[in-house]
């Protein structure tokens, strides 16, 4: 196991209504994201699963990172808020570009924890779940959908970071 039970850090226990729902499955796929990286150095957060392959867990903390900028700036609350790792010449620079550099790591870890506090803090100040962003499109997303796509999203991405990880080290769990 990771950690003890009594030391895990998500919710284990029943939550009523759907923002308390919705809010507590999404920070607990965070919580799992991050330990699912931890203990590992630069290199092994940026080794990549198998050719040819670009996946890695830092490329996941990077485009994690992309997608609550995406969905909570961009989209939600409307920001004019600029790809972290994506440009016209590395459109793929979320996964392309994640290397085991010491200060790329941090830099991740800081953008992601940057827009998970963005994130958590719009979704604790919104209204009701009702609130729209607009796709660009001339459509409108409610909250309730971009949160159980992110859910959908980290929960994916977790399943990789499962694989990812015994790859590097073996350590399978929780």
């Amino acid at each position: 196991m990771w950690i003890s039970p009594e030391d895990d850090p998500r919710e284990q226990n029943p939550v009523s209504g759907e923002r308390n729902l919705l809010v507590t499955y999404l920070r607990n796929f965070r919580y799992t994201l991050r330990m699912k990286c931890s203990g590992l150095d630069p290199e092994g957060l940026a080794r990549r699963s198998v050719p040819p392959s670009n996946l890695s867990l830092l490329g996941l903390i990077r485009h994690l990172s992309e997608a609550e900028r995406a969905w909570f700036r961009r989209i939600l609350a409307g920001q004019d808020a600029p790809s972290l790792y994506r440009t016209p010449e590395s459109p793929g620079g979320d996964h392309d570009d994640a290397v085991g550099d010491p200060a790329v790591v941090e830099l991740a870890w800081r953008n992601w924890q940057a827009e998970v506090a963005f994130a958590e803090e719009f979704v604790a100040g919104a209204p009701s779940l009702d609130v729209t962003g607009d796709l660009g499109d001339g459509r409108q997303i409610e909250l309730r959908e971009v949160l159980v796509h992110m859910i959908e999203e980290y929960a994916r991405h977790c399943g990789h970071a499962d694989l990812i990880r015994e790859r590097i080290d073996g350590r399978v769990g929780q």
